[in-house]
């Protein structure tokens, strides 16, 4: 696992209103030989033709239901049909996904020529994905809203090579065994012994995690526990600070706000999207994150594509 890539392509960064440089919201993670979309806003196909990361896709997973947020695939799955998709696509969601997907079948009105499913999560709910799994937690949107944490399985400990040799493991394939945590023995008759993992294994070492909050007022404290030490925390950002009450009345959150999450949580890096069209840059946005968050922070333009890295060996 240790191996695995771990990409976020934002595909879309605008608010509800797109912009001549960004589109509404999807973002797509790219996990090994898996690719999922997070929120599939309108235009969501021509951003994945210009970031050339094509249109296969494993699962969808929608936040809410207003219309920036899922739009797009109505296109995108038509498209997939006409390419000769035949495995059938997950859609996650709230509350209605599964009356969406209804309505995704009647309104496309072609010959689909895979299975459409829908799969609807609330707060606690985990979707299971090899090496890794997706837990959805409720959002403060002003309906039913999720956001959604992606979580590595742990990763093993670091070898020690010397201590193997040590307790007369030859260097070969018993490292190999050892190191995918399977007992072995050496010599032979009486003299057989055995040498288990957690003898040459160091503690094990977390994977990495990925926190998406959707649409949201500022939520962190109730998400604490499932969502601290993210690698990358993707936070609304809709308003500056001079627009805090709007952000309010509209449940959406401030970049100070999002500040303030990821050092609650502890993220290693914070990224501000969801940025309304009234502002020509994210800059104000930035220097109110900053002052209450010391970590990295980034307001990705869209088409931007983040790799993350395993905090150990940064």
């Amino acid at each position: 696992m240790s191996g695995e890539t771990l990409q976020v392509y934002f595909l879309g960064t605008a608010g509800a209103l797109p912009t001549p440089v960004r589109n509404p919201s999807c973002i797509m993670i790219r996990r090994g030989s898996d690719t999922l979309l997070f929120d599939c806003g309108e235009g969501a196909q021509q951003q994945m033709m210009r970031s050339r990361c094509g249109f296969i896709v494993n699962a969808v997973f929608i936040s809410h239901w207003h219309a920036d947020h899922f739009l797009g695939l109505f296109g995108l799955i038509q498209t997939m049909s006409f390419n000769g998709r035949t495995e059938p696509l997950t859609i996650y969601g709230p509350e209605w996904v599964h009356e969406f997907v209804t309505i995704l079948r009647q309104v496309a009105r072609f010959n689909l020529k895979f299975s459409l499913e829908s799969v609807e999560l609330v707060q606690g709910s985990w979707v299971r994905f090899d090496g890794y799994t997706i837990t959805a937690f409720a959002a403060r949107h002003g309906l039913p809203a999720l956001g959604y944490i992606l979580e590595e399985d742990p990763r093993p400990g670091r070898f020690n090579r010397e201590r193997a040799i040590e307790l007369g493991v030859p260097p070969g394939p018993l490292f190999g065994r050892l190191q995918r945590g399977e007992i072995i023995r050496l010599g032979t008759g009486d003299e057989v012994r055995e040498i288990r993992p957690e003898q040459v294994m160091g503690v094990s070492r977390p994977g990495r995690k990925i926190v998406y909050t959707g649409d949201t007022r500022a939520n962190y404290m109730s998400i604490r526990e499932i969502a601290s030490d993210a690698d990358l925390l993707i936070h609304d950002a809709t308003y500056d600070e001079t627009e805090a009450e709007r952000g309010a009345e509209f449940y959406h959150a401030t970049a100070a706000q999002a500040g303030e999450a990821a050092s609650v949580l502890n993220a290693r890096i914070l990224v501000l999207v969801h940025t309304s069209s009234r502002y020509p840059d994210a800059q104000a946005h930035i220097g109110d994150a900053t002052k209450k968050f010391s970590g990295s922070i980034i307001a990705p333009n869209d088409l931007d594509v983040v790799e993350v890295g395993f905090r150990d060996e940064i």
